[in-house]
């Protein structure tokens, strides 16, 4: 009998330490975590090492994912030894729901290492804990080369970063245009519904959620309800008046491209519209769209961009890593990469995207900005001065929702 003891005492002890070195374990896990944040960068490098790190990306345009699998994945693996695998998505919502459902089971070796994410999607992330922690400070790409007090990079869509996500671009909104058919082109909202009602079926943008044609939803705001600046703070969606903004849409939908009776489904389907002829003008918001696609033969090399006299919206885009990223270590070198002057001015080139940079040109180095000056932009994409001049920030993220929902209430549904 007191054998019997001995043994089921002993085999207590073993599990007792089994699960004591699994806890052990698990805080070991959560301090190598936490200490990325606090550690130096020789030693983030050496943990990143052999590393592949998952980076879930919209992946509706070819440029940006030749551009990370052709000229951003060889580099970094390169010099770092990390292996970057672009994972294409295409609603960054998706990811986002897919992190809750792994918070609300405590996963904690996800699959989502880096995502592409801004506005809306950042504050749901921020506010429901999806994100891993304030890492910016720790990248020295960051702190070489961007300004991080500027209120266009501090703020996302007016919720404060802080410093749970990197900005990895900068985006204004353009209006596409063919100069072979169009010899002025609309300088304001207003100009633009006398436009489409002189020249019926020319016309159309992509139905919201899209997120270009929500975009062209919130720059008709503006300027039908008076501006930006009453809509950079936050409000209850009760004290808001968007009826200006549906008489306007409602009122050019008859002239719109088939009558108004449908809408794009997305900006690829009026990009094909265009390039058909079928309708004058597109939009993006991306200056550099439109030189990119002359590149490629997709757009006529007639097709030129312009911008409105009272403002086009612009806002950064963001990279950021989720709270059960696998490699931490090996997320934060990609990124700190992806923010390099060779990275970004990479990327400003038309042939590989062709948006502005994150950088501040002030920060960099003589010889970077002789190398930024000397950068062909395209025929089609207008001077960073004249984009700066009219450039407009975006609005807080929870008016997006709001503009969405009230376009299929009001608009698509009448």
């Amino acid at each position: 009998m007191l054998n019997k003891i001995n043994f089921a005492c002993l085999i207590l002890t073993i599990s007792i330490l089994i699960a004591g070195c699994g806890v052990q374990q698990e805080q070991a896990e959560e301090d190598i975590s936490l200490n990325l944040l606090e550690t130096n960068w020789e030693t983030i490098l050496k943990e990143a090492k052999d590393q592949t790190v998952n980076f879930h990306m919209w992946g509706g345009d070819d440029r940006y994912n030749r551009y990370i699998d052709e000229f951003i994945a060889p580099r970094l693996k390169e010099e770092t030894g990390v292996t970057l695998n672009r994972v294409a998505i295409t609603d960054t919502k998706d990811v986002i729901n897919k992190l809750q459902n792994e918070k609300s089971v405590n996963k904690k070796d996800g699959t989502v290492d880096i995502i592409w994410i801004n506005g809306e999607n950042f504050k749901l992330a921020k506010d429901n804990g999806l994100l891993w922690g304030s890492f910016a400070s720790q990248l020295p790409n960051v702190r070489q080369y961007v300004d991080i007090n500027a209120p266009d990079i501090q703020y996302d869509f007016g919720e404060h970063t802080e410093g749970m996500e990197v900005p990895w671009g900068k985006a204004q909104f353009v209006f596409i245009y063919d100069e072979a058919k169009i010899t002025q082109p609309p300088k304001s909202i207003k100009e633009l519904g006398e436009w489409i009602k002189q020249n019926p079926g020319k016309f159309t943008y992509p139905a919201p959620p899209d997120f270009t044609g929500s975009a062209f939803i919130r720059q008709a705001l503006y300027e039908t309800t008076g501006g930006y600046e009453q809509y950079l703070n936050a409000a209850n969606e009760e004290e808001l008046d968007f009826i200006p903004l549906w008489d306007y849409l409602n009122e050019i939908e008859p002239n719109l491209w088939r009558g108004g009776e449908t809408y794009p489904e997305s900006l690829a389907k009026l990009d094909q519209l265009y390039s058909n002829g079928e309708v004058w003008m597109t939009m993006a918001y991306d200056p550099g769209k439109a030189s990119s696609q002359i590149e490629k033969g997709v757009f006529p090399e007639t097709t030129r961009t312009f911008v409105l006299e009272g403002g086009t919206l612009s806002n950064t885009h963001y990279l950021s890593i989720p709270f059960n990223a696998e490699h931490q270590a090996g997320a934060m070198v990609a990124i700190n990469y992806l923010l390099s002057p060779e990275a970004q001015f990479a990327k400003m080139d038309p042939v590989h995207w062709g948006e502005g940079m994150s950088l501040d040109p002030s920060k960099l180095s003589n010889e970077d900005r002789e190398q930024l000056h000397l950068l062909d932009l395209g025929k089609a994409t207008l001077p960073a001065d004249e984009l700066a001049k009219y450039k407009v920030p975006e609005i807080p993220a929870n008016y997006v929702k709001w503009l969405e929902e009230g376009w299929f209430e009001h608009v698509a549904k009448r």
